[in-house]
């Protein structure tokens, strides 16, 4: 299957430099695949759209400040982490590159310091460092969001809890903890599950045929409540309604013949059309970048949903959203998929 068929244009005023206050005032397209029907509401009125037993997986897990800039030398450097190990030892993108060979020693400040120990064919590095080195990092924002209003408490969800991400869950921005309430006043049940969402999550695809594309690991975790949750659901036939591409791919990874365990792991599930769904029977997503794997996961959830044409009809959905003066990305609008 050819990346260039999830390609298409948006001027960059439709993407959002901030988000909407509050939260929940954002805009929701709803789009029923059976009925081939959309709707355009409020996200703080998406309970209605909701049903009592429905299970609304949240990926709860917080961004980190992964983003370290420092001087040496008089000269400016950047590192990146991209994922943690025990014992201070960081997987990193660095800059400038040339500058991070093996061996390489860097003290960074308030008594933190770093050691190059590998360099990777992609361009990464494996570091060893002493000191508290979150501490002088910054949360990143993705590179396409330039309005310097946007803080790094804007990036995060309200139910975020455990660090380890270094982008956010984005289609959990949208909820406030008023809203939260709400629905489980109407009988809607939270399970929360996590997964660390690494940066290549949001990059488009160079390769020409997706199938050709490497996917990243990414750490998840479903605790005992969490598969409990998920199995009454299946067991009961109440829908399981993801938020968000990060929420999908925990629940896909994870479910096996005899439901879920509890259980710490890792995926690089790629999802595209032809993938064969096991759990989601909702989603709630943002307006995503051309060609990245997130666009096609939605596509592929609205093909297993009976979409005749899933690529064409996300597309489409897409130049609605346009039209309706939507905004995307990150910060933008939502919608969902039912």
């Amino acid at each position: 299957m050819k990346t260039e068929l999830f390609n298409y244009d948006l001027p960059e005023s439709f993407i959002a430099q901030n988000p909407v206050s509050p939260r929940d005032s954002s805009k929701l397209m709803i789009y029923d695949v059976s009925l081939d029907e959309v709707k355009h509401d409020v996200f703080k009125d998406v309970f209605d759209y909701l049903k009592k037993g429905d299970v609304l997986v949240v990926n709860r897990s917080k961004v980190i400040p992964a983003r370290i800039l420092f001087s040496n030398g008089g000269k400016e450097f950047e590192i990146f982490i991209l994922a943690e190990e025990d014992g201070g030892f960081v997987h990193a993108m660095v800059y400038p590159g040339k500058a991070f060979f093996i061996g390489a020693h860097f003290y960074l400040g308030g008594g933190v310091s770093c050691e190059v120990l590998e360099v990777n064919d992609d361009g990464t590095r494996r570091f060893k460092f002493v000191g508290d080195y979150l501490s002088l990092g910054d949360t990143p924002l993705p590179p396409y969001i330039h309005d310097s209003r946007s803080s790094s408490d804007d990036y995060q969800t309200v139910y975020a809890k455990e660090k380890g991400s270094v982008a956010a869950p984005t289609a959990g921005l949208h909820f406030t903890p008023d809203l939260i309430e709400r629905l489980k006043d109407n009988g809607v049940v939270i399970c929360e599950v996590v997964l660390h969402v690494g940066r290549g999550t949001f990059l488009p695809i160079w390769v020409d045929d997706i199938r050709d594309h490497e996917m990243h690991e990414e750490f998840y975790t479903i605790d005992e409540k969490a598969a409990s949750i998920l199995n009454n659901a299946k067991v009961s036939g109440n829908r399981v309604i993801a938020v968000g591409t990060t929420s999908v791919r925990v629940l896909e990874s994870a479910y096996r013949d005899s439901g879920f365990v509890a259980e710490n792991g890792s995926t690089d599930i790629f999802i595209y059309p032809g993938y064969r769904w096991k759990v989601v029977n909702g989603l709630i997503t943002n307006f995503h970048l051309p060609r990245s794997t997130l666009i096609m996961l939605v596509a592929s959830f609205l093909e297993n949903k009976g979409a005749t044409y899933s690529v064409k009809q996300i597309l489409n959905l897409y130049e609605i959203a346009k039209a309706e003066k939507y905004r995307f990305y990150s910060f933008g609008d939502a919608m969902l998929l039912l």
